[in-house]
């Protein structure tokens, strides 16, 4: 079936004002806090994505090259599902919640928490998943109905083109917008004043809007990228490492900000894992990754010499790939063995198929190794026994993490997503994309009859502080050295349970 996409053309930066003074507009008129019109809008937009299924696939396959499978499961189909999820928990995530743990002297006055929009935010996509990781933050936005001004990646430009039209074909045009352009566009949106700013995508553009947001104030939420490490210990099983390793590479040619961009082994099991990793490629591409339909091509030929060129210059060896074709901007499946931690290999990303892997004594080694390359990755990916694995998630830090496996927590649409220190801060995704681009609000409610309970807090305070001191001081339940004293009466009433249910639980067993 032939489908036109429409052309990409660029955003004037003289009507970016207009844009957002219409959205805030609207935003103050509170046109988008009713839980309805939050989820007829969300409706719209699912219907937008399934009405033009085709036009997004060809886009799609335009800008990135994608099968169809790729692009059910990564990109369409993605969104769909969130959407429909968002939808069934919306209610559910917007209500008033009661607060925690508060004092009974405090009950009365009705503490709680509600979830305020943020007001006007800006989403601003990424290219590798052009549909997935634009629509995913805009789909919170309307749930936690906020106005939303998208900005898609003109890397992908087909794609952005396509997103343009569902939005402005299906959504309220005074409440969301799509802005198209490059670095001038963006630059032009930065100096608006927004609510908050979602961004996916490098370091340094991440930093650049981190600063200006900052001048304003402005709260982000920055989705990065990072060297993400998997280590495979003496004790894993390499051709299930290799397997799955092999498999997070080959989704959208390694064009994934959570795929590992080196490897740690221990070097009595890398004979065998290079081997697999052999069987694997056949298994996966029988006729070669280059005539597979499965396996997508980079983005542009600025990143396909950016990749080559880290080949070209590595010092390490080729043992498996290695073959590329700019016409087709086709870079096959790479595994280069290095043995120097300064090879561009380990210390630059990607972003692209290739597998450096760098052999190591122990397991001590290859943690410290780990750390120092950088300490803060969006993934880290452990393969080993399950002592072996919990020892390298206790000792490390990261963004997210899959045991035995390459990114699969990053598959879950539902379960929160986010980077920590270098690759990024914030997480969204599931109601982590509701909570995103919501305040939670704390409110209380003092009733006029209380005034005589609480007039103790008007002054003169002549005589009042012991009489707060009995009202609002609390004992500690530990001495000097931090240990905790047993307090013997408590432990006896409360049969040494630790909360409600534990007591009532603990009684009952008693009197059955």
């Amino acid at each position: 079936m032939s489908v036109d996409v429409p052309t990409f053309d660029h955003t004037s930066a003289a009507s970016i004002p207009d844009i957002v003074d219409r959205a805030r507009a609207t935003f103050h008129a509170h046109r988008t806090r009713p839980i309805q019109y939050r989820l007829v809008q969300l409706r719209k937009l699912y219907w937008g994505l399934k009405d033009n299924e085709d036009l997004l696939s060809e886009a799609l396959k335009l800008d990135l090259g994608k099968s169809t499978l790729e692009i059910f499961l990564s990109e369409i189909g993605w969104c769909q599902n969130d959407i429909i999820y968002t939808c069934d928990k919306l209610e559910k995530w917007a209500k008033d919640e009661s607060a925690p743990d508060v004092a009974l002297m405090n009950v009365a006055m009705g503490p709680k928490i509600r979830k305020d929009p943020l007001g006007v935010v800006l989403v601003i996509g990424a290219y590798n998943f052009p549909v997935q990781l634009s629509l995913g933050p805009f789909i919170g936005a309307i749930a936690a109905g906020c106005t939303a001004v998208l900005k898609p990646s003109e890397v992908a430009p087909n794609t952005a083109a396509v997103i343009q039209k569902i939005v402005e074909s299906y959504l309220d045009p005074a409440s969301y917008a799509v802005v198209q352009g490059a670095v001038s566009e963006t630059t032009a949106l930065l100096e608006q004043k927004w609510d908050k700013i979602f961004y996916t995508g490098n370091g340094t553009v991440g930093t650049i809007i981190a600063k200006k947001a900052a001048e304003t104030l402005t709260p982000v939420t920055l989705e990065l990228a990072g060297l993400n490490p998997a280590i495979i210990t003496k004790n894993a099983d390499v051709r299930l490492a290799a397997r799955r390793l092999l498999w997070g590479k080959h989704i959208n040619a390694g064009q994934v900000c959570t795929s590992h961009n080196y490897t740690i082994i221990d070097k009595e099991v890398l004979p065998g894992f290079i081997e697999e990793t052999k069987a694997a490629m056949k298994e996966f591409y029988p006729n070669g990754a280059k005539e597979s339909q499965d396996y997508a091509r980079i983005v542009n030929e600025r990143h396909f010499h950016r990749i080559k060129a880290m080949v070209d210059n590595s010092r390490g060896k080729i043992v498996i790939g290695g073959s590329m074709d700019e016409g087709s901007k086709f870079i096959e499946p790479t595994v280069v063995v290095v043995d120097d931690l300064n090879d561009a290999m380990i210390t630059e990303e990607s972003f692209g198929p290739l597998l450096p892997v760098y052999a190591v004594g122990d397991l001590d080694e290859a943690i410290r190794v780990v750390n120092e390359v950088q300490s803060t990755p969006l993934g880290l990916y452990p393969f080993g026994k399950k002592a072996e694995t919990d020892r390298i998630l206790r000792e490390t830090r990261s963004g997210g993490a899959s045991v035995n496996d390459t990114y699969f927590h990053a598959t879950i649409s539902n379960l929160a997503f986010g980077g920590v220190g270098e690759s990024g801060q914030g997480a969204y995704r599931g109601k982590a994309s509701f909570d995103c681009f919501t305040h939670c609000r704390a409110i209380t409610t003092t009733p006029s009859w209380m005034e005589s309970l609480i007039a103790i807090r008007y002054p003169p305070y002549a005589g009042k502080l012991p009489k707060f001191q009995r009202l609002i001081g609390e004992k500690p339940n530990f001495d000097r050295d931090g240990k905790v004293k047993t307090n013997l009466v408590k432990l006896f009433l409360t049969l040494g349970g630790a909360g409600g249910k534990n007591v009532a639980g603990r009684y009952l067993i008693v009197i059955l």
